[in-house]
């Protein structure tokens, strides 16, 4: 263990909430759950229509509850109106940014920022090269098997000011496109997409030809089917180094969600009575861990029961 207590993160809603139920969602988070740092912002798609009202005041909200706030960029930069976006953003006061693409590291060089799940992090080198442009905490990509987790945290541990995050739950990011694949399955173009993944408030299921459960779709966004869960392996990452674990909300109880894995971090809770809680909120869910394990990602190696209870 490091000694270093652990930190929960709730990621950015990656999906197309309208701005009401944002609003109350950020006021729960604010109010009720036991997250240390909040990152806000439209990560994937820049036609979504920015609910500016509502994150001016979350981030004046969280900052008084004295949660950290984090502003994350788009994933993927295309157009010059995107990119000055990002400008925009890499240049403001408010609020550290959370970098999504090479466009806004380039930005930010030089300045205190954070690193988010959508840039690539595979070798200690390039972990050191981001620590000295300004870096000062990154989230890796969820992929990664535990011996290259365990060496990357060896490594940040050697940088001052330094902190490594990985993502303890929720679909997981896999891959995004220039397409939308929400708009072609509803028969629409991308510039024409009315919007349409704002139906799927979880992520649009997609199955393969045989109907097995396969992937899920958000917009131009691919995304796990399953939901990534490492509550049976908090202690193994807490013991490796990890000091940060994100959270990325879903169309469930978040605060409920976070209540579980602070329990489990705080070592009040153990892994498997913890999955059996989060099995109940989400009766339907599947969970997935395999990455990890260096196995298949819609893996599940399921957590004993041993700990507190």
């Amino acid at each position: 263990m490091t000694g270093i207590p652990a930190r929960l993160t709730l990621g950015p809603v990656l999906f197309n909430w309208p701005a009401a139920r944002l609003a109350d969602f950020y006021r729960r988070i604010t109010d009720e759950a036991p997250v240390d740092t909040v990152v806000l912002g439209e990560v994937v798609c820049a036609k979504r229509p920015p609910a500016v009202e509502v994150l001016a005041e979350s981030v004046d909200r969280l900052r008084r509850a004295g949660k950290e706030v984090l502003l994350a960029t788009l994933a993927l930069v295309m157009q010059p109106r995107e990119r000055q976006a990002v400008r925009d953003l890499a240049v403001q006061d408010d609020a550290p940014v959370e970098a999504n693409d090479a466009t806004a590291l380039a930005l930010l060089r030089g300045r205190p920022h954070a690193v988010g799940p959508y840039v690539q992090v595979y070798n200690e080198e390039t972990l050191a090269l981001f620590a000295s442009h300004g870096a000062t905490r990154l989230c890796l990509g969820p992929d990664l098997p535990v011996e290259a987790v365990v060496a990357l945290a060896a490594r940040a541990a050697e940088l001052p000011g330094f902190s490594l995050e990985v993502l303890a739950f929720g679909r997981l990011p896999l891959a995004i496109s220039a397409r939308c694949y929400h708009a072609r399955a509803h028969g629409l173009q991308k510039d024409g997409c009315q919007f349409v993944c704002g139906r799927d408030p979880d992520g649009l299921e997609v199955e393969t030809l045989d109907d097995a459960p396969f992937l899920a779709v958000n917009g131009v966004q691919v995304l796990s089917g399953s939901y990534g869960c490492l509550l049976p392996d908090l202690q193994l990452l807490q013991a490796a180094g990890i000091t940060g674990f994100r959270l990325s909300p879903q169309a469930v109880d978040m605060v409920a969600v976070a209540d579980i894995h602070r329990s489990v971090l705080d070592g009040e809770l153990a892994a498997a009575e913890g999955q059996v809680r989060l099995a109940a909120l989400m009766p339907e869910a599947r969970f997935a861990n395999g990455f990890l394990h260096a196995r298949a990602g819609l893996d599940w190696l399921a957590a004993r029961r041993t700990g507190p209870e």
